[in-house]
């Protein structure tokens, strides 16, 4: 049977560290100009039901630098959109392609396609969870601080699938993490329940008290466009600055998995400040995803 990832409790805590460290290596021989390519052959579907930058750049040019080669599916140019149901989207993939990328609405629909699907399926987000911009967020503070391990982590905003993915790493990297959002936006109950590394408090303030890592996204993600005008009222208060920056550690980081609507869950001047990492975060998307494919099909590379 394939491996699939489509949460980070799919795979171990010691596969994760390793696909941390392991996108630092790709991304060093990168930069080193070294050409490396054991995908040669290798060909990637990536299925999108929303809209995507970071996500299809970096799976796309990912599997290109590697030698493969990816193919972008969107709905209204394939079957998928027309109905076909996801088991026979699945099934006639498998037979074609080595790994499968799918970014949907509905995590349900990942489950019935990996169910179905003889090769790797990958989650490259939905509703509920985004564990490859979880893969990124780590590379990224392990290269700027170390382990994060034992670290304190806050999340602002949303309870949504940023949210409920900082929720499953804490867990597997063994970090604490305090949750500060809006009455009636926290996350899901379920996924919260399944964590004892994680705490859920009443203010932003208190969330970011001596953190070590300071995490927010977008109030209105892919699918709240119309509650966008309600939910500014809601999250008022809410909002990442300097000053509450401030109250972080010294050596605090700042991440947002972007896109950011300045002025609303940041301030437009923090996006320049020293501490945050956000540019540095989008480009490790392209590694972190390079390690998991390359994990997926290969295995580890001693």
């Amino acid at each position: 049977m394939p491996r699939h990832f489509l949460s980070l409790l799919d795979f171990s805590a010691e596969e994760l560290l390793y696909l941390v460290h392991r996108a630092t290596q790709l991304k060093r021989l990168r930069q080193q100009g070294v050409i490396y390519e054991p995908l040669k052959s290798r060909t990637l579907a990536m299925i999108f039901q929303m809209a995507s930058t970071r996500t299809r750049v970096g799976f796309e040019a990912g599997m290109q630098q590697l030698g493969g080669h990816a193919i972008y599916l969107s709905p209204k140019d394939t079957q998928f959109g027309r109905g076909e149901p996801i088991e026979d989207t699945a099934r006639v993939l498998s037979q074609m392609v080595d790994v499968i990328m799918i970014r949907t609405p509905q995590q349900s629909d990942m489950g019935v396609l990996a169910e179905a699907s003889s090769v790797p399926v990958i989650n490259a987000m939905s509703s509920t969870l985004h564990p490859c911009q979880l893969l990124a967020d780590m590379q990224t503070f392990f290269e700027q601080r170390g382990s994060i391990e034992d670290r304190t982590v806050a999340f602002v905003g949303d309870g949504h699938n940023m949210c409920h993915s900082y929720i499953n790493a804490a867990r597997q990297f063994n970090f604490q993490l305090r949750i500060a959002c809006p009455a009636g936006y926290g996350p899901n109950p379920e996924i919260l329940n399944k964590s004892n590394h994680v705490e859920v408090v009443d203010t932003p303030a208190e969330a970011v008290h001596q953190a070590d890592l300071v995490v927010t996204d977008v109030w209105s993600s892919m699918g709240h466009e119309d509650q966008e005008h309600e939910r500014l009222a809601h999250f008022d208060g809410f909002q990442i600055d300097r000053k509450l920056m401030g109250q972080a550690s010294e050596e605090a980081l700042f991440m947002h998995c972007l896109p950011a609507h300045r002025g609303e869950e940041i301030s437009a001047e923090l996006f320049d400040d020293p501490r945050s990492v956000v540019w540095e975060e989008a480009g490790n998307r392209l590694h972190s995803q390079k390690a998991l494919l390359e994990f997926l099909l290969l295995g580890k590379i001693s």
